[in-house]
């Protein structure tokens, strides 16, 4: 029902400010995602895990008849405005960023944009750890290419949303968030090589016992680009540099990724600290993804609640993310009865946790999440917040039926989808 009302007030808002028909609006969802176990290793091309939940980005847009972009955010101020040519540079802190990132990346993949469009987006949750940067880029992007009439792959869509991050803010993450938002499926977990970007859907097996997914947030706000995340990517490439020289590899690229896990345990005493840690905890992560993937196939949510909590210590000890607010939140987690086991959601520098939760005891268990954290971390709780989900499909449109203009008799339509 939150979502009908949600699509009904951005059709009539679209309707209003930009004087558009209820006919040609289209209605796109990217979800958010979140990644069980693989933490900090997409960009270093090791194996990573997610879901998509069922909060994200929806863009109610409809085609414009020339080569502009007009956006107006229901969360954010302003309207963003720019036209396809000329999408100009990045601007710090302007929330169209990412719309002309959209633009910019598509151009320069090759897409000719002969359509703009109007659109009124909306997005929850921004605090970070749950990838709405990203979940806003597949919106944009899959709405730039409706209106274009360009048929894409969800492969190249993967590349071209990490092309808005990489290419155009200049965040070097890899392909686990866009991946993702645009692969995941209700009730699976998602696996994802990213050396080879192969990825595997896993169905939750029938013994599984119902299960939740809590997301608890720190009430932190600050953008990727302004922390670590950058910093770390670095150390893990020098890492690997001297790993793959020692191995007398010099002219291999510098990841981690390429690195054997023999040859790591051969030379791993030359790093120097902290590029020991860095290297521990993608040695480390990659084989939590391999036995929590295994542990999925078989119902066993205890064991993989397990490795969530043990990827969330490696972070903290190893990886070094993880702010006093953020590491708080997490203690308190994985201490809540209820909670199979938790970790740092997204980067881990600001944002969010995760926790994996029986079903019937989530809601209680959030309770108690956000009563211990307004304890321990009492000037952030006022924009804390601790909520539970499940897990959901991946990014695709929607009905846009549902307007106030149009008949009762087509409410049941509105739940319908085409997938991309």
């Amino acid at each position: 029902m939150e979502l009908e009302l949600t699509k009904r007030r951005l059709v009539r808002e679209l309707r209003g400010r930009y004087g558009v028909e209820s006919s040609p609006v289209r209605l796109v969802f990217a979800p958010y995602r979140i990644c069980p176990l693989g933490a900090h290793i997409d960009h270093q091309l090791g194996p990573v895990t997610a879901m998509a939940v069922d909060q994200g980005v929806l863009l109610a847009y409809a085609p414009s008849p020339v080569r502009e972009v007009r956006l107006t955010s229901l969360e954010f101020p302003g309207e963003v405005r720019f036209d396809l040519d000329v999408p100009g540079a990045p601007q710090t802190g302007d929330w169209g960023d990412y719309a002309r990132g959209a633009g910019q990346a598509l151009a320069q993949s090759g897409y000719v944009l002969r359509r703009g469009l109007v659109g009124i987006v909306t997005g929850p949750w921004s605090e970070g750890g749950l990838s709405s940067s990203a979940a806003v880029g597949v919106a944009y992007l899959l709405a730039l290419e409706e209106v274009n009439m360009l048929s894409v792959a969800v492969e190249k869509n993967i590349l071209l949303d990490q092309a808005i991050e990489n290419g155009y803010l200049g965040l070097q993450n890899g392909i686990l968030d866009q991946s993702g938002i645009l692969l995941s499926r209700r009730n699976h977990l998602t696996y994802i090589d990213c050396a080879t970007t192969r990825h595997q859907l896993i169905p939750a097996a029938h013994s599984t016992p119902p299960w939740s997914l809590v997301l608890a947030f720190s009430g932190l706000k600050k953008a990727l680009v302004g922390t670590d995340y950058n910093r770390r990517v670095a150390e893990c490439r020098a890492a690997a540099r001297i790993l793959l020289d020692a191995a007398g590899r010099t002219e291999e690229t510098p990841l981690l990724g390429r690195v054997h896990p023999r040859e790591y345990t051969e030379h791993k005493g030359r790093l120097p600290e902290p590029l020991s840690r860095r290297a521990a905890h993608f040695f480390s992560e990659v084989e939590r993804v391999h036995r929590g993937a295994e542990a999925w196939r078989q119902g066993d949510l205890r064991e993989f609640g397990r490795l969530m909590t043990a990827s969330g210590e490696s972070s903290i000890r190893n990886y070094e993310c993880g702010c006093p607010p953020l590491v708080d939140l997490y203690r308190i987690l994985v201490r809540c009865e209820g909670i199979y086991g938790a970790r740092f959601s997204g980067a881990g520098f600001r944002g969010c946790c995760i926790g994996l939760a029986a079903r019937a005891h989530a809601a209680e268990a959030a309770e108690a999440i956000q009563r211990a954290y307004a304890e321990c971390q009492p000037h952030l709780a006022a924009e804390a917040s601790v909520v539970v989900c499940h897990s959901d499909d991946g990014a695709r449109f929607l009905d846009a039926a549902c307007a106030p203009s149009d008949s009762e008799d087509r409410r049941d339509a509105a739940n319908s989808t085409r997938q991309d």
